[in-house]
C-alpha cells in the first residue's frame, strides 16, 4: 500500500472475480461509515437502459468494456465513493488506470470454489460459461487483479460481515475510510 495520501477523488474500487462479494462490500461499508457506494455494472445498465446480459449478447463484449469505462471515468466528478467494479473492469488497461486516479483498488482474492458458491444467478453472469471456463478467466484475471490492487484483502473460508469488518478496519489503518 501507496502512503495514506489521498489520490484524485478519493473514491475505494473493489475488484475481484465473480462472486468475490464486491457490491455487498461496497453496501456494508456504506452503511457502516455513511458513504455512498455505486456499482459500475449497474451504472452501465442505467446509462445504456440495458442489462449487462443483454449488453453483451446484443453489442458484445467490446461494446461493454467502452461503456464501462464511460462510467467508471463519470466518478472522476463525485469524491468518496464505494465502487463496486465488474468482475473484467481490469481487462481494460485504462480503467486501472482511471481508478488509480481517482482513489485506491482493494482486490477481494478468493479461489474458484468461493466464486462458484456465491453466483446463484449464472444466466445474469455474461462471462460465465462453465466452471472450467470460470477457472480459465480466474487464472488470466488474477495477475490483472494484483497488479490493479492497492490493498488485498483474502475473502477465502470469511463470511461477508468478517470481510466488512477486516477491510473496514484495513481501510480505516490506512486514513482511507
Amino acid at each position: 500500500m501507496t502512503g495514506s495520501v489521498k489520490r484524485g477523488s478519493d473514491h475505494i474500487f473493489f475488484i475481484g472475480f465473480l462472486g468475490a462479494g464486491k457490491s455487498t462490500l461496497a453496501r456494508n461499508l456504506g452503511r457502516m461509515f455513511n458513504r455512498r457506494y455505486v456499482d459500475t455494472d449497474r451504472m452501465v445498465e442505467r446509462r445504456r437502459g440495458l442489462s449487462v446480459t443483454r449488453i453483451f449478447e446484443r453489442e458484445g463484449e467490446p461494446r461493454f468494456r467502452e461503456l464501462e469505462t464511460e462510467a467508471l471515468a463519470s466518478l472522476s466528478q463525485e469524491r468518496s465513493l464505494l465502487v463496486s467494479c465488474g468482475g473484467g473492469i481490469v481487462e481494460t488497461p485504462e480503467n486501472i488506470v482511471l481508478m488509480r486516479e481517482m482513489g485506491y483498488c482493494v482486490y477481494l482474492e478468493c479461489d474458484i470454489g468461493d466464486s462458484l458458491r456465491q453466483i446463484r444467478r449464472r444466466d445474469t453472469r455474461p462471462d460465465f460459461r462453465s466452471a472450467e471456463h470460470a477457472e480459465r478467466l480466474l487464472a488470466h484475471r488474477r495477475p490483472l487483479y494484483e497488479q490493479a490492487a492497492d490493498l488485498t484483502v483474502d475473502i477465502r473460508g470469511r463470511s461477508f460481515k468478517d470481510v466488512s469488518y477486516l477491510c473496514a478496519e484495513m481501510l480505516l489503518e490506512r486514513g482511507l475510510l
